[in-house]
């Protein structure tokens, strides 16, 4: 993905994002920059784990987990913060603290279940890969403001742009906070740990 389509799609995100805490935030000074947001960012979703099982949110979100939409064909970006996202996980067990990372496709047409399995796999073996039909992921990218598109026609080759946020979401409080890509682990990590208390 083109360094210009990124910060097109971060900044369009980021405004939707700045809109919705705005409207969400209440006050939680030592986590997230003084707010923690919740509400209307995130919620219910249906899609296809690494085994070929449908899920719901429920199923996946149950200790703090760490979600990334993106696609296994990605060059650049959805590798790097899938790693990132890897390593506050590996931090966080240092802490004491289990979360899990989720990594989700927006490009249902080529990610297949083997295809998110494999790639998952390389990053964390606590890290779920999910995918499903277009309508499923549209839905689940739709409930975390996730902008997606493909960037050209070519039917093999393409790229797709997208938002490149992570969101922290927990059991009890669905989204509470989300990280930039350009914000390292330990800070993450750090944020994370604040979040559920410890």
């Amino acid at each position: 993905m083109s360094r210009t389509l990124v910060i097109v799609a971060v900044g369009g995100v980021a405004a939707l994002l700045g809109g919705t805490l705005a409207a969400t935030m209440r006050e939680a000074p030592n986590c997230s920059g003084g707010a923690i947001a919740g509400g209307s960012i995130g919620g219910p979703f249906e899609l296809i784990d690494e085994t070929g099982r449908t899920v719901t949110d429920t199923d996946v979100i149950t200790e703090p987990t760490i979600i990334y939409f993106g696609y296994t064909f990605c060059p650049d970006v959805c590798p790097i913060d899938s790693a990132r996202n890897a390593t506050v996980v590996d931090i966080l067990d240092e802490r004491g603290i289990s979360a899990t990372p989720v990594f989700i496709t927006i490009d249902p047409e080529r990610d297949t279940v083997e295809i998110v399995r494999d790639y998952t796999e390389n990053f964390h073996p606590k890290m779920i890969g999910l995918t499903g039909d277009d309508a499923q992921v549209s839905a689940a990218a739709r409930a975390y403001r996730v902008v997606y598109s493909q960037a050209d026609d070519d039917p093999e080759f393409y790229l797709m742009n997208h938002s490149v946020f992570s969101y922290l979401v927990t059991p009890e409080d669905g989204f509470v906070d989300f990280f930039r890509r350009e914000t390292g682990p330990e800070e993450i990590a750090e944020r994370v740990a604040c979040h559920v208390g410890s």
